[in-house]
């Protein structure tokens, strides 16, 4: 049996996009609280949005070095099924609001190794692999290179620079538990594009459905 690629799209604060993520059966529907991003929400937007979630699909609330107070304001608007942490945050801390949480690891140059970010976390349900640097957020469409994948022992989601036209390559190569996708399916901040929408997910399945080697593996 192939292996099935998870699918999360972050970065939606559409109703209508939701809803068509929905309908294209993907996994994960991130949304971003983190003030100052481009794709960032309030929690009063969150309702409107966690209306439109389909039964089934996870519901992740990205934030970046947040309080507690904001964390647990955005919990109560939103009722995410996973967290998302994407700063300096600790595990004690990521671990403090009861539910299940992944834990980005940046992948740009200069940043700490992977292998031992992770083991910091032995928490964490998954880990995300981004492009950026350290101390900067994601969701910049920054790609690392594929060949420097960590060996961690966690499933791991792959992010950075993901497009309609390289996911395919992506999922061949790294062989993720999953994929994330913000910019890729945009014509603008936060603005999903359903033909992208549509494609990246064709994408996926099309390299999850190919039986030959991987050329990373």
């Amino acid at each position: 049996m192939p292996h099935r690629t998870r699918i999360k799209f972050c970065g939606l604060v559409r109703p209508g996009d939701v809803r068509l993520a929905g309908e294209l059966g993907v996994d994960a529907l991130g949304f971003v609280f983190v003030p100052g991003s481009r794709r960032a929400l309030e929690p009063a937007q969150a309702a409107a949005l966690r209306a439109a979630v389909p039964p089934l699909a996870q519901v992740v609330a990205l934030f970046m070095d947040p309080d507690e107070a904001w964390v647990r304001e955005v919990i109560r608007a939103l009722r995410p099924s996973l967290l998302q942490f994407h700063g300096r945050e600790d595990a004690a801390f990521c671990e403090r609001f009861g539910l299940p949480y992944v834990k980005t690891l940046p992948m740009g140059e200069g940043v700490e190794a992977a292998e031992a970010l992770a083991a910091r976390y032995p928490s964490a349900d998954a880990f995300l692999l981004d492009g950026h640097k350290a101390g900067e957020p994601g969701g910049q469409g920054a790609r690392f290179d594929w060949a420097r994948l960590p060996a961690l022992p966690k499933p791991w989601l792959l992010a950075g620079g993901l497009t309609p036209d390289n996911v395919f390559e992506a999922v061949r190569a790294a062989r993720p538990f999953g994929v994330d996708v913000s910019s890729g399916i945009e014509d603008a901040p936060g603005r999903k594009d359903g033909g992208r929408m549509h494609r990246f997910v064709e994408e996926v399945r099309k390299a999850d459905g190919s039986t030959a080697d991987s050329p990373l593996r």
